[in-house]
């Protein structure tokens, strides 16, 4: 037995495959269950007790000396494999860069995160729209002079179908077609017939927010809207609301945040004043309430909308709102590790 042992042994070391079944085809001759190897540890229990720990000793020298060879051709091949799939002639010799998200989005997304975290979800809705979501609804009536507030895109000269001005068209589809309690953010892009600048552009995108419930409180706003400040600004950050007017809130504010760049000491940027204006909100108006059949004597709520440039411009300075929409690749890249 023992020469049998050394013969196999010896064939074993000289082991070669040229491809993935032969490698195959020698573990199964060798190392299967009825394998040549197995074989020989049948038949051990016929052999003499006192060669019994030197038969035991080479054939547990032969069986590990098997596995090893069958694991090195293997891992040969899986080398050869490997290399294969790492390697494309067809490649450029240049490295391929990796994008980023836009600015912009990556605000939206942050704004939106925080207000989930107290239970707002998200609506969208078309950016072509009619008159009465965008403005009958939200009373604005034919002849208010609020409607002046807004240079209004009109598609093909009708009056009654626009690009909407505010993503507040969305508010009036939800509260129309469902019951309260609503809260609800409502992200997109809006269009205005303004000109060109620096500070200003004929579409920009907005984040607008709505909470209808019973018993809502203009404190359950300024709680809302002061958790949001200090998630996107940083725990030091400071709100105030100035009175202001809008047709679909009342009473309605405009909300300050302290200064980001100056801690509200007065800079530049904030016109040495210490504050800078990020959104406008309010209590909806009944009237707004009643036009998308709520009862406005059961519920209540609140809104709010603010600009997502805007944001944008305070969270990363930047000074020119043109820069957002050119696609420069330069502006971009500075983004890059912002996610």
């Amino acid at each position: 037995m023992k020469n049998r042992i050394n013969q196999l042994l010896e064939e074993v070391n000289q082991l070669a495959a040229a491809n993935q079944d032969e490698l195959e085809a020698l573990r199964i001759k060798y190392l299967s269950k009825k394998g040549q190897i197995s074989e020989l540890f049948n038949d051990f229990r016929n052999v003499a007790n006192e060669d019994k720990r030197d038969v035991g000793q080479l054939l547990n020298e032969l069986k590990n000396t098997a596995q090893n060879k069958i694991n090195e051709l293997k891992d040969a091949f899986s080398g050869n494999e490997n290399t294969d799939n790492k390697t494309d002639l067809t490649r450029s010799a240049d490295p391929i860069k990796l994008g980023t998200r836009h600015p912009l989005s990556l605000v939206k997304n942050e704004i939106i995160d925080i207000f989930s975290r107290i239970g707002f979800t998200i609506a969208e809705g078309p950016e072509i729209e009619d008159d009465w979501h965008v403005f009958g609804a939200l009373n604005f009536s034919p002849e208010h002079p609020a409607r002046d507030m807004q240079d209004t895109f009109f598609i093909e000269q009708n009056p009654d179908v626009v690009l909407r001005t505010h993503t507040s068209s969305v508010q009036s589809r939800v509260m129309t077609n469902q019951k309260p309690p609503i809260r609800m953010l409502f992200p997109g892009r809006v269009y205005r017939n303004e000109a060109i600048s620096y500070r200003a552009h004929c579409f920009f995108h907005q984040v607008e927010g709505l909470y209808i419930d019973k018993d809502v409180s203009f404190a359950d706003l300024k709680q809302a809207l002061m958790y949001f400040a200090k998630e996107m600004f940083g725990e030091n950050t400071d709100i105030r609301l100035r009175p202001s007017y809008f047709p679909f809130t009342e009473p309605s504010a405009e909300m300050d945040i302290s200064c980001n760049i100056c801690g509200g000491k007065g800079c530049p940027f904030c016109k040495h004043t210490g504050w800078v204006e990020i959104l406008g909100c309010g209590m909806v108006d009944p009237n707004v309430l009643e036009n998308c059949g709520i009862d406005s004597k059961i519920f209540s709520g609140y809104a709010f909308g603010m600009g997502v440039e805007r944001i944008a411009n305070l969270k990363y300075q930047v000074k020119d709102l043109r820069m957002f929409s050119e696609n420069d690749v330069r502006f971009l890249q500075q983004f890059e590790s912002a996610y």
